[in-house]
Formats: structure tokens, C-alpha cells, sequence
């Protein structure tokens, strides 16, 4: 079967994550995914630590055959050429890519695609239904656009940082580069949308992605702007201020959690707890009360918890329906059969190696009936398509790349 996005050519000009991560997206459905690269530079993520290579995963690397698992991960189902951008003759290579690709995705600093000639502008004059996403730090408009930023900087920046961790700590970042990921996901769907559009109208347009905006869309559901008037403290935990008990809590043998989003979790947690007494006291029937006094509900919580044993915990609330999860290790979510049931964890290819890599990557978190999408080839060795790519893109012949590899435009 044809995948979703079958026939749609990208161009992809992004680096590091947030990019990377959007066209990753769009080459599982089917997108024809090419990624450009200076040819002396290279992508920045093909050889930097952690390295994947015969002798396994190290920070060193200990082999010609060694490649960083981030491209591993992040340049599947992708085809890679190399081309001078800052050449005019690499300029006028693109442009004539640029006629035959549907979309073209970077993220450069804001004004970096104008000096090289290669910004919306340009490439709508070479072909006006092209679809244009620049994706930047903080969006390719206001006073903040030309700061650098990274994941770090953009979480610290729309106040992420100063709501993760409990009351009283320093502020700290999500684990996971959150800005990024999530700012990639938007994109994806953003070019689809105007994919979409294109079908309908025939008109291309630009789409302007900022990782900061993407982030605040997804944290501001949350009404951070109520807590200093409901005298609650920025930085709750791991607790919603809607709900009373939701909270991690220890067992005997490590951690779950326990959440009660409703007055009848709340009513089941206690009849497993044993603890059908406080349905009489009007204080804990009352949700206000308790998000108030969070700290003697989760007292509650913890002495019959304490005693138990994860699996125990997680069997008697799962029979009664009460919203709970074990706190699992890194290597505990490697062998969840439900995660490997639904492939989000699937085997990582090594092409100069030939064979599989010491480590795992995600699988495609969407499940299309008719259309399913899936990476189907390893992240390719870099530059391994240019001569294949300009012949069907650039209308150059086999004898002409040569030279320009001569000259260094590729």
C-alpha cells in the first residue's frame, strides 16, 4: 500500500533536532525526504557522541564505521546529498530542485535563508505552490527572534522551568529536549495542513514555527496565570491542581502513581485502601479541600501504599478502574510489552556497519487502518544520494558531477 504522503518531495535543510525530528515524521508517511548538507561541514550529528559501531555504544569513537545514534535515530527513511548553499552555482542547484520538491523545511537562525538567497521570496518565485517552513527558537518575528535558543533556553523562557519540580527547589528542565521534539511534531502537521491547502486551492504559503510558542501552547492549557491568586506555588510536583490525590508514592519496592480525576476514583481509592471511613468526613468529599491540603491526602495515600509492593498496588487499583501506572525504570520501558507490542521500539541500523546497532528508536506513534507509516530504510551514509538526487532534481548528467565535486559545490 502507498503511505499517506507518497509523492510529496522534501527538501530538508534543518540540523540537530527540532528539524530533523518534523522531516523524520513526514519521511515514515511516505514523504521523499532528502536532506541537504554542506559539504565540509556535514551534519553535525553523523559523527558526535554517543557513537554506535562494532565495538557497541561508547562516546569515543573507535572505528571508521562509527556514526552518532542521534542521526541513527533521526535521519531514517531520509536520502542525504551534499551542496554548497553559499555557492552561487550550489544557489542555483537548489533553486532548480526547489522547482521539482513540494516543500522545503530549515532551521536556520531568522535571516540566515535571506543572506543565501533561499527564502520564501526566492523560492516562490521559482515555484509559487512551493511550501516553505522555517522553524527557529523563538519564531522568525518579535523582539526575542535573532536570541540564540536551545531546548534549555526555550523551556527556561516560557516558565517551564519555574513550574517543574516540587515547591522550594531550583528550577529544572523536562528530561527529554521537550522544545524540540514537540516543536517538530508541530511542524510536521503544520506542512501537512498547508499540504492540504495546496490539494484544495493550489497555493503554496509559508509556515513560521517557533519551539517556544509550540511549548507555551501546550503548557498554558494549564492556568499558570491563576496560582499567585489561588495562593498555590508555581512549582507543584508532580501534582495537577484540579485533581486531589494525583502523585507519585512510594512501595515497598520502588514507585507508582495514583491519580483520583474524579469523585468516583476517588471513591473506589478508598474502598481499596480500606478507608470507606472518610467518605463521612465532609472535608475529603470535598475536592477543594483536598487540593488545598494535598499534604494530608497524600499522607493517606502513602500508608496504605508503603506496605505494598508495586504489582500489588497496581493489580488492586487497576480491578476497582482507578488511574495508576509503576514508575518504570529506562530499561523496564524497553521491555513493556505494550510499547513493544504497538513497534514504538524497533530495531536501529547501522549503514556503515551493514547490521543492527547496539541500541533501539522509536517506531511512528501514529497507526493509520490503511496507510501505515514505518521507517523503512536506516539513516543513509552522508552525501550517499547526491549524484542520484541532482540528476533527477537539478537536470545535471553523471558527467558533470565530477567537477562539481572538484570544485567543492558538492
Amino acid at each position: 500500500m502507498k503511505k499517506i504522503l507518497d509523492g510529496v518531495v522534501v527538501l530538508d535543510l534543518t540540523r540537530f533536532f527540532s528539524g530533523p525530528q518534523g522531516t523524520l515524521f513526514l519521511s515514515a508517511m511516505g514523504a521523499e525526504v532528502i536532506k541537504i548538507d554542506d559539504p565540509r561541514s556535514g551534519d553535525p550529528t553523523a559523527f558526535a557522541p554517543p557513537f554506535d559501531g562494532p565495538h557497541g555504544i561508547s562516546f569515543e569513537r573507535r572505528s571508521d564505521k562509527d556514526m552518532g545514534l542521534a542521526y541513527l535515530k533521526r535521519a531514517r527513511g531520509k536520502k542525504s546529498i551534499t551542496l554548497d548553499l553559499k555557492s552561487e552555482r550550489g544557489r542555483g542547484i537548489f533553486l532548480d530542485m526547489v522547482a521539482k520538491a513540494d516543500v522545503v523545511i530549515e532551521n536556520f537562525s531568522p535571516g540566515v535563508a535571506g543572506r543565501l538567497g533561499i527564502d520564501y521570496a526566492a523560492l516562490r518565485a521559482v515555484k509559487p505552490a512551493i511550501i516553505y517552513c522555517a522553524l527557529t527558537g523563538y519564531g522568525s518575528t518579535g523582539l526575542s527572534k535573532d536570541a540564540k535558543a536551545y531546548d534549555l533556553m526555550v523551556q527556561a523562557a516560557v516558565g517551564f522551568m519555574s513550574m517543574t519540580g516540587h515547591p522550594d527547589e531550583p528550577p529544572v528542565k523536562a528530561a527529554s529536549p521537550l522544545s524540540d521534539a514537540i516543536s517538530g511534531a508541530f511542524a510536521a502537521s503544520g506542512v501537512i495542513a498547508a499540504l492540504l491547502h495546496r490539494e484544495r486551492t493550489g497555493e503554496g504559503q509559508a509556515i513560521d514555527v517557533s519551539m517556544a510558542d509550540c511549548l507555551f501552547s501546550l503548557i498554558f492549557d494549564e492556568p499558570i496565570d491563576c496560582y499567585e491568586r489561588l495562593d498555590l506555588a508555581p512549582r507543584q510536583g508532580n501534582r495537577v491542581m484540579r485533581f486531589s490525590p494525583f502523585n507519585a508514592f512510594r512501595a515497598s519496592d520502588g514507585w507508582v502513581v495514583i491519580g483520583a480525576a474524579t469523585h468516583a476514583d476517588w471513591l473506589a481509592l478508598l474502598e481499596v485502601m480500606g478507608r470507606s471511613d472518610l467518605k463521612d468526613d465532609p472535608n475529603m468529599m470535598q475536592i477543594g479541600w483536598r487540593i488545598v491540603n494535598n499534604t494530608v491526602v497524600d499522607r493517606v495515600v502513602t500508608d496504605w501504599t508503603e506496605r505494598r509492593t508495586k504489582d500489588e498496588i497496581i493489580e488492586a487499583l487497576g480491578r476497582a478502574g482507578v488511574p495508576c501506572s509503576p514508575v518504570r525504570s529506562t530499561n523496564e520501558v524497553m521491555h513493556w510489552p505494550q510499547l513493544l507490542e504497538r513497534e514504538m521500539i524497533v530495531p536501529l541500523l547501522n549503514p556503515l556497519t551493514g547490521t543492527a546497532a547496539a541500541a533501539s528508536a522509536p517506531g511512528f506513534p501514529i497507526k493509520f487502518s490503511r496507510t501505515p507509516a514505518s521507517y523503512d530504510s536506516p539513516a543513509p551514509i552522508p552525501g550517499s544520494h547526491t549524484e542520484e538526487i541532482l540528476i533527477r532534481f537539478a537536470n545535471l548528467s553523471p558527467a558533470e558531477v565530477p567537477q562539481l565535486r572538484k570544485d567543492g559545490i558538492i
